[in-house]
């Protein structure tokens, strides 16, 4: 931020005009973009997950406290949401490009001094090396060792006695038969380390559980220094974690890219309409902070009030499971694209009523899908959230943030490959499509009803892999 808003105040830069040539301050601005860029991919991930390691998971008291923080972390990133998309642009349309980008440079640097100011009281996690390469180990080792057999008796598998690693004893992860997405244990053919052969019965279902943990047998005693060759029990279970969150992840991308359309399709439809409340008029990007003002209101509706609520209803600690709240957002975003299909089902006939031109209906229509939008923002992203944290292993909670992330980039992209192949196929044959650049003369409630359509095959898909899913208190 720091050398865009220097490049910003180069005196020859008035504007994004300043940009077209390759000067110093072109070079500076990129450069300043880029590095904030690698700085938010490298931050993102890791600072929920060191928040929410300052909790004492063995303190009833500390559990409840870390379940709040991950609702009000959220609620303090669209708290900045809202302030840069109300104070900030009006700053930066009043005083200029240059206040603009040295007000959030500001915040930055209050952020970094906070930040270092509580350094001495901070909790931190021994570092256990990057998670992708242990996970790479795993798998390196297992096919190194596909002709090996597994020991009947899994106590023969390889694990570091306490004494030579630093990971806890909570964190060490028991050796299970099968994945985490998969409902029953099987019993397969193996050979024990001892070369004795045991005939049991083999079930192709968990070829790959069993197959990892191949990467766990010693077969040589110069395989105990490389751990390209062997893996400890609890690195082959931390890949098996991994891999049995995925259909639950996987639902995650259909999801966000539904909520890509409140920055997309949902513009575009709040553009053809009366823009006009009282003597204000009110762009269509502005009503999107509405997202943002439901997320300011439900994330203390929801703290303070549902989750005690379904604490005394379900006798449960945390009121809901994350897979439950993350369900829960599911079907709001079903409601988000089923009211959105009705405000444009509707403005569609006032639009073929009163022919060219803005509707005359007001754009305060669309705030029941906005409101709804942040409504599922804080059940199903919080809900996410809170359910890579608590499942993932210790030494890979940042990955699995980071996981949730790539979701929503990946929504992105689905999201955009959805309306090029709806465009695609609507406009054969000289139509003009559901969503033509005069959006009066297509169908955008019927993109509208596909994607409520999706939304629910989503969430089927989710509930099958919920109901599948073994969490990693049941072992």
């Amino acid at each position: 931020m720091a050398a865009m808003s220097i490049s910003a105040s180069f005196p020859t830069c008035a504007g994004p005009d300043c940009l077209q040539d390759g000067s110093s301050k072109s070079f500076v601005f990129f450069l300043g973009l880029y590095m904030m860029a690698i700085g938010a991919g490298g931050m993102k991930p890791c600072v929920l997950s060191f928040g929410a390691d300052q909790f004492d998971d063995s303190s009833p008291a500390e559990r409840l406290k870390k379940d709040s923080f991950f609702n009000w972390f959220f609620f303090a990133i669209y708290i900045g949401s809202f302030v840069s998309g109300t104070v900030v642009v009006w700053a930066q349309d009043h005083f200029g490009w240059v206040v603009g980008l040295w007000i959030p440079t500001l915040f930055i640097a209050l952020a970094i001094a906070s930040f270092v100011l509580g350094s001495s009281s901070y909790t931190v996690q021994k570092p256990m090396g990057s998670p992708i390469v242990r996970a790479f180990q795993v798998i390196v080792a297992a096919i190194r060792k596909w002709d090996v057999r597994l020991p009947n008796d899994d106590s023969l598998l390889h694990e570091l006695l306490q004494e030579k690693t630093s990971m806890a004893d909570g964190d060490k992860l028991q050796h299970t038969p099968v994945l985490r997405s998969l409902p029953e244990p099987a019993v397969i053919c193996e050979r024990s380390f001892h070369s004795q052969v045991r005939s049991l019965d083999v079930t192709n279902k968990f070829v790959l559980s069993r197959f990892l943990d191949k990467a766990a047998v010693i077969s040589s005693a110069e395989e105990l220094a490389d751990p390209w060759r062997l893996c400890t029990v609890t690195q082959v279970q931390e890949l098996k974690v991994i891999i049995g969150m995925l259909p639950i992840w996987a639902t995650g991308i259909v999801y966000f890219a539904v909520l890509a359309q409140f920055s997309s399709t949902f513009l575009e439809q709040g553009r053809t309409m009366d823009k006009l409340v009282g003597a204000f008029a009110i762009p269509p990007a502005s009503l999107a902070s509405f997202d943002a003002v439901s997320v300011i209101f439900w994330v203390p509706i929801y703290d303070k009030v549902l989750v005690p609520a379904a604490r005394r209803l379900t006798g449960r600690e945390r009121g809901l499971s994350e897979l439950q709240r993350f369900g829960t957002g599911l079907i709001l975003s079903v409601l988000v694209m089923t009211a959105a299909a009705l405000v444009e089902t509707r403005r569609l006939a006032l639009a073929a009523a009163h022919g060219e031109g803005e509707v005359p209906m007001s754009i305060l229509w669309q705030v029941p899908q906005y409101f709804l939008i942040g409504a599922s923002v804080v059940f199903a992203c919080v809900g996410q959230t809170e359910f890579f944290y608590n499942e993932a292993p210790a030494s890979m909670r940042s990955l699995c943030s980071a996981l949730g992330l790539l979701a929503v980039a990946l929504g992105s992209y689905l999201s955009s490959l959805v309306v090029t192949t709806v465009a695609w196929l609507t406009t054969r044959g000289g139509e003009p499509g559901w969503i033509p650049d005069d959006l009066n003369d297509g169908h955008l409630d019927r993109f509208f009803w596909l994607l409520a359509a999706l939304s629910s095959l989503n969430l089927a898909v989710f509930v099958c892999c919920a109901r599948r899913y073994r969490r990693k208190s049941a072992y």
